[in-house]
């Protein structure tokens, strides 16, 4: 089972303002050295309830990518995961070319239908109504798709249109880089994940084997090999014992998911994750 270091709070005991940058840079050469295989942030420009309040502090993703690209050698970077309807999406194919070439091959798109219209409206992103914006998500990936492919025929669709998907450089990941698409949806962000994705995120419970078997269903009508999209799933890390995280840890992996992304929850992030490098991750390598 890999393990991923999901960063969703920025909100550290003594560490905010001047310090955050080097905690940050500090946090994630300890990740890497623990075993860490995937970092990832989140795609918000406030700070999300089940977190803490949204005056709490929240770094813009892809900049905040770069910044980790910089103190890494190995992880994979991507966000969990990219509003689609934040960036147009020449634009976006754009920035994770960029972040995978400057990376060495380590950048990948992490994307949903986006659901934060409260900060959406607070800083006058757009927000279209959700079949809508399902509708700009299954676009989306048909653009970038052909952005990393080695044409540059234009795109006409209902919502975006490009005259030349030239993309230059190409990035570095063969065939291109990874996708995952997050969310739940059985409807539609399941089937776009059997149609486009490389890997699917969802939040580990009780209807896990549910949402695992209406993936495999979309599979088959779209004839592709459920085996070759990736299960992984993501879970929080607080106040628990290495006991406690192994625990949920291992109902993952016995879900059938193969990567879990943990989000450290906690004031002393780098505490916690000393704590996983010594307890966990050791533990977790053989499974």
């Amino acid at each position: 089972m890999e393990f991923g270091l999901h960063v969703s709070n920025f909100t550290w005991s003594g560490r905010g303002g001047a310090e955050l940058g080097p905690t940050l840079a500090r946090l994630a050469r300890t990740a890497e050295s623990a075993g860490v295989s995937r970092l990832t942030v989140m795609d918000h420009v406030w700070q999300i309830a089940h977190i803490g309040p949204p005056e709490h502090e929240m770094l813009e993703a892809y900049t905040t990518l770069g910044f980790l690209a910089a103190h890494t050698e190995r992880v994979r970077l991507h966000t969990l995961v990219t509003g689609v309807v934040y960036r147009e999406p020449g634009l976006l194919a754009k920035i994770v070319s960029t972040l995978d070439v400057l990376s060495g091959g380590r950048a990948g798109l992490g994307i949903g239908a986006a659901w934060n219209d409260e900060e959406s409206r607070g800083l006058g992103l757009p927000f279209p109504p959700i079949a809508e914006r399902f509708e700009r998500l299954e676009e989306t990936l048909q653009i970038c798709l052909a952005m990393w492919s080695d044409g540059e025929q234009p795109y006409d669709g209902a919502h975006y249109r490009l005259a030349r998907t030239l993309n230059s450089p190409q990035p570095l990941t063969r065939p291109r880089p990874p996708i995952m698409i997050g969310g739940a949806g059985e409807r539609k962000t399941l089937r776009l994940v059997a149609k486009y994705a490389d890997a699917c995120n969802l939040f580990g419970g009780p209807d896990t084997a549910h949402k695992l078997a209406v993936l495999r269903s979309h599979c088959e009508r779209e004839g592709r090999d459920y085996d070759t999209i990736e299960k992984t799933a993501t879970c929080a890390v607080g106040s628990e014992s290495a006991g406690e995280v192994l625990e949920q840890l291992r109902a993952l992996h016995d879900a059938g998911f193969t990567v879990a992304y943990t989000s450290l929850r906690g004031p002393d992030p780098l505490a916690t994750l000393e704590m996983l490098g010594t307890s966990v991750l050791p533990e977790i390598a053989g499974w």
